[in-house]
């Protein structure tokens, strides 16, 4: 692989951004590091964020131009609202993509656990979220199964901060538009607030498209040693599909960029969450904390990606429970919790017309999973000296699956047909028993000036569809859950401008799950991660600086032959060795700003095999606003502002090189009004 590292690429290499008014960043409080309220110095640990104010000044039409601020990750944009995740990671494809991260909303997570979806955090309102906060690496022992290379935790408002309602209304090109509205009253103890966004965009690419809705209604409640949030949230996507083009650079040629070769695709999906966080705090030393959720999800789909194209159902129906209790002793710090999680889903998977006698036409599987979770955790914290803090956890987690096959057990080709690619395993139930660890330390060098370190552990249960939804005559998936271990240190601090994070990580997974050339589902995978990503940030007075971004190397490190060669110390696909972006912006007080970004991509291999390659990108995008009033304010942003022609994604699959392209210049306006 060509290393066509420039000087300001180096420069770029380590940096993050935490919002757009940098002035004093280190009062930031953090949630998603310990499920509890905690100042950015005193975190153990890595931990990202995008504030309000920065996903308002962003008007981001998807997740991936939010996420790229934040080091050590990226949202790899498929068509419409589709997405794959990194962080800390190659991008990850896949029942084995999706369960490798913790993705959740006010900390709880938005599939079930063993139901993830790649494309999950369509879900959520991120667009109108208080924060988003990002771990990188293992978190287990705060989260569960799936927080193994990383968290993604999605902040509700409070309504009690909420001082003024709001309507919006954004235009782009395409037929592109999105309506966003808040409502919000207060009383002395309890606060309601409705909020939520309706998007059409007629797609850049032809016959391709969507329409969403999102909502959310919070009810708050604070009253002496009581504060309850209610939440409601509804999503609804109905998304037109574009696939893949295939050539090599295809993307660069304009006869094809725009095609769809996949104008019949589609996905339809919903999902709605209720929840309620009950606290009652006694003397600000001890708390408790229960939150019951209700969580359903249903989603139909061409997977337009295999060539024979089967449609997949599969809905889930989830009721679960929080319970954290905190006691502070002193410089001794108590915090446990149980976590338990109840879901019944279930999958089917049709195929219209037959494809060849090994892929035939009709029901190629139609299960149902009865999962349960039960999780008790405990973490101590310990002022050691003024200077020196440390913490460690503990969690064990009982994951069960209850399968049911619906449809006769074996081949679901005629009788005779040989090597057939569907097969249905005898109903069973399967377990599994999991322990993380987690051991931390926070050393001050100085009044704003923090040493962390941090030795972690994170694993993972099979996914239901990778120990039910076999091939290739497999009857059983004798699968181990995924594990990981990690080592980080961290530097993190700040001058009265300027703030700085820097870390270094070192990850090890074990019995990494993948496909094998026979095309079974086995658990024997090894893979290393290591790297460095930091943060910067610098304001002075209306001019600031940010940027983040990341080295690292990702590679195989068992004896594999997924191909016709030996992959063992081969990079892994899809995991460009450096990425990241910079912000230089001008903001005024009375609400203006102009803001230009750049955002590098680097190159990358796309098959285990490191014979393809997608040479990478740079991108530049332009923000400015302005107000016209207290209540009245305009913006107008230009992303790919130079119209490069590139890929959000490269790919090498069937033979072929596979690309979903980079939209051309485009510009976007919107019209906010506070009310």
């Amino acid at each position: 692989m060509k290393k066509n590292i420039s000087y300001l690429t180096l420069i770029l290499l380590s940096t993050s951004v935490f919002g757009q008014n940098q002035q004093q960043p280190i009062e930031q409080i953090t949630v998603t590091a310990t499920r509890t309220s905690q100042n950015i110095l005193d975190v153990a640990g890595n931990i990202s964020w995008l504030d309000d104010e920065s996903l308002r000044l962003i008007e981001p039409q998807h997740i991936n131009q939010a996420l790229v601020r934040i080091p050590g990750g990226w949202i790899s944009r498929g068509n419409g609202q589709e997405h794959l995740t990194a962080i800390r990671s190659p991008v990850l494809t896949g029942a084995g993509g999706c369960g490798a991260f913790f993705i959740a909303q006010d900390g709880i997570s938005l599939r079930a656990p063993g139901f993830c979806n790649v494309n999950q955090l369509f879900d959520a309102n991120t667009e109108q979220a208080l924060s988003l906060e990002v771990l990188r690496g293992p978190a287990s022992t705060m989260y569960g199964s799936n927080a193994v290379h990383g968290v993604i935790n999605v902040l509700t408002p409070n309504p009690f901060d909420t001082k003024q309602s709001s309507l919006s209304l954004s235009i782009g090109p395409h037929d592109y538009s999105r309506g966003m509205f808040s409502l919000s009253t207060t009383s002395e103890q309890h606060g309601f607030l409705l909020y939520g966004n309706v998007t059409q965009d007629g797609g850049y690419l032809h016959d391709s498209g969507f329409d969403q809705q999102k909502f959310n209604l919070i009810h708050q409640y604070q009253g002496g040693k009581w504060q309850i949030k209610n939440v409601l949230a509804v999503t609804n996507l109905n998304q037109e599909t574009a696939g893949f083009i295939s050539g090599f650079e295809a993307y660069k040629d304009a006869a094809l960029k725009r095609q769809n070769p996949n104008p019949e695709a589609f996905r339809d999906s919903q999902s709605m969450r209720v929840y309620s966080q009950i606290s009652y705090v006694e003397n600000n030393t001890t708390s408790l904390t229960i939150t019951p959720y209700v969580r359903w999800t249903d989603m139909q789909f061409l997977m337009h990606f295999l060539p024979w194209q089967p449609l997949e159902e599969n809905s889930q129906t989830s009721v679960g429970m929080q319970v954290q209790f905190q006691k502070d002793y002193g410089d001794l710090t108590w915090l446990s919790g149980i976590d338990a999680d109840y879901t019944q889903g279930q999958l089917t998977e049709t195929q219209a017309d037959d494809f060849s006698p090994t892929l035939p036409a009709g029901i190629h599987y139609d299960y149902k999973v009865n999962a349960s979770v039960y999780s008790p955790f405990a973490q101590l914290q310990w002022l050691a000296t003024q200077q020196l803090s440390l913490s460690a956890g503990i969690r064990y987690e009982r994951t069960k699956y209850d399968y049911n096959n619906r449809l006769s057990a074996g081949s679901a080709c005629a009788v005779g047909i040989e090597n057939c690619r569907f097969s249905r395993p005898e109903d069973q139930v399967v377990d599994y028993d999991e322990w993380s660890y987690q051991i931390n330390a926070n050393y001050a060098l100085a009044n704003n000036q923090r040493l962390y370190a941090q030795y972690s552990t994170g694993y993972r249960a099979p996914q239901a569809t990778e120990l039910f939804r076999l091939q290739a005559g497999q009857t059983v998936a004798e699968l181990d859950a995924e594990n990981v271990h990690s080592i980080e240190l961290g530097l993190r601090g700040q001058t009265q401008a300027f703030f700085y994070d820097v870390t270094l990580f070192s990850m090890q997974k074990d019995n990494f799950i993948f496909q094998d050339t026979d095309r079974q589902n086995i658990s024997n995978g090894e893979t290393s991660h290591r790297g460095i990503e930091l943060a910067l940030s610098y304001q002075w007075r209306y001019l600031y600086i940010s940027a983040n971004g990341t080295f690292a190397k990702h590679q195989y490190d068992s004896n594999l032959t997924l191909g016709r060669i030996n992959i063992q110390g081969n990079e892994i696909d899809t995991a460009p060795q450096h990425m990241g972006s910079v912000q230089l912006g001008w903001r005024t007080d009375s609400g203006g700003f102009i803001e230009l970004e750049w955002v590098h991509q680097g190159n990358y291999y796309l098959n285990p095999e490191n014979s393809a390659e997608y040479r990478g990108h740079n991108l530049l995008n332009l923000r400015t606003g302005w107000a016209l009033n207290e209540r009245l304010d305009i913006s107008v942003r230009v992303s790919n502002l130079s119209n490069e022609d590139y890929a959000e994604r490269a790919d090498f699959g069937f033979g072929s090189y596979r690309y979903f392209v980079g939209e051309a210049r485009a510009v976007y306006a919107t019209v906010r009004y506070r009310y």
